[in-house]
């Protein structure tokens, strides 16, 4: 998804044997960290012989990560704190910038690095389906701390070369829009926001649109989302027929990642050109979401116009195939 590495690797292999280790557990109340109520400690992964081997020398953009020529891996993930932070403890659900290298363990070469972003750093949002690698590197240590992991060829399927990440999450981004406010256009539906960011949605008593509009509730000065980036959003959607919530990262209580390229079109022409830090609302016809309802289209929302408010957290533009 995210980047060369991550669409690969994490959501395949590493999504695999993180969750496989804590489905159906509950939460270890002897676990290392403090897990906070939007996650709990997945991995906690122990240091060990292979961890504590990897040399990191450098700060910031400058840090090189060498492993040596004759390390024995084991058959289990390691992780060794470099230094640990001074913040609140990172944890699941958490939306973080990091400053990471990966490396194949079989020469030391980067495989992929935070360089290319801002600052040297990128969003990720720590969500064990789809960066887990992440997740496990960082994971119930204090945001600021420097972090290396080691990950064998076992865990990574047939034929991959064993992995070192070096990882350290720099700052906690705003899991809501941050941006100016900006005045309410004739028309669209009307949006509410609680204290805590949670927005409602009220309908206006007009007939439903026939083409996608999009209005700027709140004004980002962060980057432009692109055509087919990665981005992190908060989101509620409803009905235009009768203003019922059918779809809310406000439910489920963590906000959501994906490519611009994989929602419905009206969705898609909300995000793209808008900054990080905006919200905005676009209501949509049909067409544009998911479809006149047919014999080959039974979905619960086809044949609906749709609604959504759009807190757009973090963008990352999508590699070059």
């Amino acid at each position: 998804m995210r980047t060369r590495l991550i669409s690969a690797l994490s959501v395949v292999a590493v999504s695999t044997l993180l969750l496989a280790g804590c489905a159906g557990a509950e939460p270890d109340a002897s676990a290392t960290g403090t897990p906070d109520a939007q996650g709990t400690c997945l991995l906690d992964a122990p240091s060990g012989d292979a961890s504590d081997a990897i040399g990191v020398e450098g700060e910031g953009d400058d840090v090189t990560v060498t492993v040596p020529a004759d390390l024995d891996f084991t058959d289990d993930i390691e992780r060794t704190v470099l230094g640990s932070g001074s913040g609140d403890d990172v944890v699941s659900g958490d939306l973080v910038s990091v400053r990471y290298r990966i490396v194949d363990a079989t020469d030391s070469s980067v495989l992929d690095t935070s360089a290319v972003g801002d600052g040297g750093v990128l969003p990720v949002l720590l969500d064990p389906q789809a960066a887990s690698l992440f997740v496990a590197a960082l994971e119930c240590q204090p945001l600021g701390s420097r972090i290396v992991m080691t990950l064998p060829s076992s865990k990574l399927g047939e034929g991959q070369n064993p992995l070192v990440v070096y990882a350290e999450a720099t700052e906690q981004l705003s899991t809501v829009a941050t941006g100016d406010d900006v005045a309410p256009v004739d028309g669209m539906p009307t949006v509410e926001v609680a204290a805590d960011g949670t927005p409602s949605i009220t309908i206006p008593d007009a007939d439903a649109p026939t083409e996608t509009e999009v209005a700027v509730l709140k004004q980002g000065d962060g980057p432009t989302v692109g055509a087919g980036d990665y981005v992190v959003v908060q989101y509620l959607g409803v009905k235009w027929s009768d203003g019922t919530e059918f779809d809310s990262s406000w439910s489920r209580g963590a906000p959501a990642g994906f490519s611009t390229s994989g929602v419905v079109e009206g969705f898609r022409k909300a995000l793209e050109g808008q900054q990080v830090g905006s919200q905005v609302v676009v209501k949509m016809p049909a067409a544009d979401a998911y479809g006149e309802k047919s014999d080959d289209n039974t979905s619960e929302l086809a044949g609906e116009a749709l609604v959504f408010v759009v807190d757009i957290l973090a963008t990352t533009p999508m590699p070059a195939a």
